[in-house]
């Protein structure tokens, strides 16, 4: 599975801001993802994770280099690309006075999606909200906020779908449902994701590899079970190397 193609080629990309003082929230990072792959990005608050999908998705412009989709350079390209990528941010949201349904019958006539109403109830009600979808977005909870977002991140079945936090504010149950539902997709489609996450139970259930992030900078990438190898730690603790790397310690 890991041998597909590269989707996600992303090459010495920074991002710095000047005020009140230089501060290099992604600096100089490279890697790339391969089609069929999920991999997480992981680092403490303020490693440069949402920084990063920021750029990736178009909305931060990068003050140094370059981001290719599907062997395409991403600016001068960002139309066409844009539609077969797709997001979810637990730190974003739809217009809040338009009701579920409305919001996303307006982004899967964007993403030209057929039969878009057979679609979005499918979809609903994978994610369980369909009893929310004629309630206006400011009327639900976090978590439902969370979970309609995903709803529209899969709307156009996107060849890459960039996730930020995606678990963040949803129960136990419900983040176990949504993490069966990205395995389902990655093993049914081929499915690509990137996901950010503080969650290392996620990321061990979830990524074929994952990318380390602190102070903007990749100090570590590579399959789990390889990097916890390399840094001597036993099976399955994901966590005490995103300790050591917090505290500095690798």
């Amino acid at each position: 599975m890991n041998q597909g193609k590269i989707i996600l080629s992303v090459k010495n990309l920074s991002k710095y801001f000047y005020r009140p003082k230089l501060t290099k929230a992604v600096d100089g990072i490279s890697f790339s993802v391969r089609e069929g792959q999920i991999v997480g990005v992981l680092g403490p608050n303020g490693a440069g994770k949402t920084t990063t999908i920021q750029m990736l998705l178009g909305v931060s412009t990068p003050t140094a280099g370059e981001i290719f989709y599907f062997g395409r350079k991403f600016t001068g390209d960002e139309s066409e690309i844009k539609k077969k990528i797709n997001f979810s941010s637990a730190y974003s949201s739809l217009p809040y006075r338009m009701t579920v349904w409305e919001n996303l019958d307006i982004y899967a006539r964007i993403y030209e999606v057929t039969e878009r109403y057979a679609k979005i109830k499918k979809l609903l009600e994978t994610f369980k909200v369909a009893q929310f979808s004629n309630k206006r977005i400011i009327q639900l909870s976090a978590g439902q906020k969370t979970r309609v977002m995903l709803v529209k991140a899969f709307l156009n079945w996107p060849k890459i779908i960039l996730l930020d936090e995606p678990t963040a504010s949803l129960d136990p149950e419900i983040s176990n449902q949504v993490r069966q539902f990205l395995l389902y997709q990655q093993k049914q489609y081929q499915a690509t994701i990137l996901i950010t996450s503080h969650n290392m139970q996620e990321v061990e259930q979830l990524c074929d590899s994952i990318i380390f992030l602190h102070q903007g900078k990749i100090i570590a990438q590579g399959k789990p079970q390889v990097l916890l190898k390399k840094f001597n730690l036993g099976k399955m603790q994901l966590e005490n190397l995103f300790l050591k790397i917090t505290r500095g310690e690798v």
